[in-house]
Protein backbone atom coordinates (compact mmCIF):
# COMPACT_ATOMS: atom_id res chain seq x y z
CA UNK A 1 0.00 0.00 0.00
CA UNK A 2 3.08 2.55 1.05
CA UNK A 3 3.67 2.08 -3.32
CA UNK A 4 0.59 3.06 -4.51
CA UNK A 5 0.69 5.62 -1.99
CA UNK A 6 4.20 6.84 -3.36
CA UNK A 7 3.31 6.26 -6.92
CA UNK A 8 0.11 8.83 -6.25
CA UNK A 9 2.37 11.32 -4.98
CA UNK A 10 5.00 11.41 -7.74
CA UNK A 11 2.24 11.36 -10.39
CA UNK A 12 0.36 14.35 -8.79
CA UNK A 13 3.68 16.19 -8.42
CA UNK A 14 4.62 15.77 -11.91
CA UNK A 15 1.27 16.82 -12.99
CA UNK A 16 1.62 19.58 -10.55
CA UNK A 17 4.96 19.95 -12.28
CA UNK A 18 3.75 20.27 -15.97
CA UNK A 19 0.54 22.29 -15.28
CA UNK A 20 3.01 25.26 -13.72
CA UNK A 21 5.33 25.01 -16.55
CA UNK A 22 2.14 25.29 -18.99
CA UNK A 23 0.69 27.91 -17.22
CA UNK A 24 4.08 29.89 -17.23
CA UNK A 25 4.44 29.75 -20.61
CA UNK A 26 0.92 31.05 -21.81
CA UNK A 27 1.41 33.98 -19.67
CA UNK A 28 4.55 35.00 -21.12
CA UNK A 29 3.32 34.82 -24.55
CA UNK A 30 0.29 36.81 -23.60
CA UNK A 31 1.24 40.34 -24.90
CA UNK A 32 1.44 43.49 -22.17
CA UNK A 33 0.40 46.98 -22.88
CA UNK A 34 3.43 49.79 -22.77
CA UNK A 35 2.99 52.11 -20.11
CA UNK A 36 2.11 55.19 -21.47
CA UNK A 37 4.20 57.87 -21.75
CA UNK A 38 3.63 61.43 -19.93
CA UNK A 39 3.60 63.30 -22.93
CA UNK A 40 0.67 61.30 -24.35
CA UNK A 41 -1.19 61.24 -21.28
CA UNK A 42 -1.13 65.13 -21.38
CA UNK A 43 -2.43 65.33 -25.38
CA UNK A 44 -5.07 63.30 -24.24
CA UNK A 45 -6.03 65.63 -21.38
CA UNK A 46 -5.61 68.73 -24.35
CA UNK A 47 -7.72 67.26 -26.35
CA UNK A 48 -10.73 66.29 -23.68
CA UNK A 49 -10.61 70.09 -23.16
CA UNK A 50 -10.96 70.91 -26.81
CA UNK A 51 -13.48 68.73 -27.14
CA UNK A 52 -15.42 70.23 -24.11
CA UNK A 53 -14.99 74.14 -25.00
CA UNK A 54 -16.09 73.32 -28.64
CA UNK A 55 -18.84 71.31 -27.45
CA UNK A 56 -19.99 73.99 -25.19
CA UNK A 57 -19.52 76.96 -27.43
CA UNK A 58 -23.07 78.63 -28.56
CA UNK A 59 -24.77 76.31 -26.54
CA UNK A 60 -26.28 78.31 -23.40
CA UNK A 61 -27.96 81.94 -24.31
CA UNK A 62 -25.11 84.91 -23.34
CA UNK A 63 -27.26 86.48 -20.95
CA UNK A 64 -26.58 90.41 -19.92
CA UNK A 65 -26.07 91.20 -16.34
CA UNK A 66 -28.24 92.90 -15.14
CA UNK A 67 -27.96 96.91 -14.08
CA UNK A 68 -27.95 96.45 -10.09
CA UNK A 69 -28.49 100.09 -9.00
CA UNK A 70 -31.17 101.68 -11.42
CA UNK A 71 -31.18 104.49 -9.74
CA UNK A 72 -27.98 105.57 -11.39
CA UNK A 73 -29.73 106.31 -14.90
CA UNK A 74 -33.11 107.87 -13.09
CA UNK A 75 -30.40 110.73 -11.69
CA UNK A 76 -29.76 113.85 -14.85
CA UNK A 77 -27.53 115.33 -11.96
CA UNK A 78 -25.41 112.94 -11.53
CA UNK A 79 -22.09 113.84 -14.10
CA UNK A 80 -22.25 117.48 -12.93
CA UNK A 81 -19.53 118.81 -11.08
CA UNK A 82 -21.65 120.92 -8.24
CA UNK A 83 -25.40 120.13 -7.44
CA UNK A 84 -27.59 122.98 -8.31
CA UNK A 85 -29.69 121.68 -5.13
CA UNK A 86 -26.89 122.49 -2.85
Amino acid sequence: MDKKLLIAFVVAVVLLAAGYWYWKNTQSSIPTAPAPEQANINQVGDSVKALNDSATQGVLPSIAVPDANPTTKTNPFSGLKTNPFR
